[in-house]
């Protein structure tokens, strides 16, 4: 695995119908919508995210924790931790969970900003959600001595 700083990360903003994806070099401290993708009540296409992380090969995954404003957790937390050791089980990848409160309701108003809406072309709420997971975990991740 590269050495922090240098690894390539991928972040899902988790849903019962939507799962957001987004990518980014953790050198550069920026993601980019990868795709949206459809999930049954609450379970992922897993042939899909076996395609993503082929063409995408990443080093570290994110999953967004939908927390309560008092930090407590809800039914979608226990879902997304869930979902996080299914990818880490499936994929062998380690895996992170960020604190996601206010990242659906900024992504749309990023969105509806840009004269989208929910569903707005390719990309829309839920892979923007995914962008902010991401930059939210480069934020948190220790800046190497240099």
């Amino acid at each position: 695995m590269p050495e922090v700083g240098q690894r390539r990360v991928m972040a899902f903003d988790f849903g019962t119908r939507r799962i957001g994806v987004a990518a980014g070099q953790e050198m550069l401290g920026t993601g980019q919508p990868v795709i949206m993708l459809p999930a049954r009540d609450g379970i992922p296409d897993w042939n899909a995210i076996t395609r993503v992380l082929e063409e995408w090969r990443p080093d570290v995954l994110v999953v967004g924790l939908p927390l309560n404003m008092d930090d407590s957790e809800n039914e979608m937390c226990a879902r997304a931790r869930k979902f996080g050791k299914r990818l880490h089980g499936r994929y062998h990848l380690p895996v992170d969970m960020v604190d996601e409160r206010l990242t659906s309701f900024e992504a749309k108003g990023d969105v509806m900003a840009r004269g989208g809406s929910r569903d707005f072309g390719r990309h829309g709420v839920d892979d923007r959600a995914a962008v902010l997971i991401l930059e939210t975990w480069f934020g948190l991740q220790e800046t190497p001595a240099g």
